[in-house]
């Protein structure tokens, strides 16, 4: 009896740490995974310079401690054309497996980044912009519904866009994003991939 339960623990520490041994649905929901994720950061202000940009340090360090890449750190005005036209660039890189934004999701008139991306997106995540809403209430309370955090899949690659205030790319970075780029990311490229 001893060697049944030892032979269960082995194949419970195989499923939760390599991933190569999942069986069933498990293995084949995260067989596309990106190990090593590629993102292209984006801070939409009109008031701030790459020089003053907390929130943008933060997400490019963020990803690189985690063991990320930063292919490309870019600044632009609150303006939808530029905006749209930036992201639509960075999504048809290459080398870019997702697009973060910072910057834009308000309600000021000036708040341009989710009409700029939304034709671009072949398929909304409406979950991302759910559950930010949802971890930012804890902290923020009711000033949540103030927030249009927003993410989609254009051209094979995953755009999300954060609001601009460190903490809420902090949150939206260690709650959601990290944990869950990698998988979004696979996912995403599985249909260029199979052509």
């Amino acid at each position: 009896m001893s060697d049944d339960h030892d032979h269960g623990s082995s194949e419970d520490k195989a499923h939760e740490h390599d991933g190569h041994d999942h069986g069933g649905h498990d293995h084949d929901h995260h067989a596309h995974d990106t190990e090593t994720v590629t993102v292209a950061v984006l801070t939409v202000s009109s008031s701030r310079s790459l020089e003053n940009d907390a929130s943008g340090d933060w997400l490019v360090e963020a990803f690189e401690d985690a063991g990320h890449e930063v292919a490309v750190r870019e600044l632009v005005g609150d303006d939808v054309e530029t905006v749209q036209a930036t992201v639509d660039r960075l999504v048809r890189r290459g080398d870019t497996d997702a697009v973060i934004t910072t910057g834009g999701t308000g309600v000021t008139p000036d708040d341009v980044t989710p009409e700029a991306v939304a034709s671009l997106f072949e398929k909304t995540l409406p979950g991302f912009g759910e559950l930010f809403r949802r971890r930012s209430h804890e902290e923020v309370g009711t000033r949540t519904v103030g927030s249009r955090a927003t993410a989609g899949i254009a051209d094979g690659t995953v755009v999300c866009c954060l609001p601009g205030s460190e903490n809420a790319v902090r949150l939206g970075t260690e709650a959601i994003l990290l944990p869950e780029l990698g998988h979004l990311t696979g996912l995403a490229a599985r249909d260029e991939t199979a052509e």
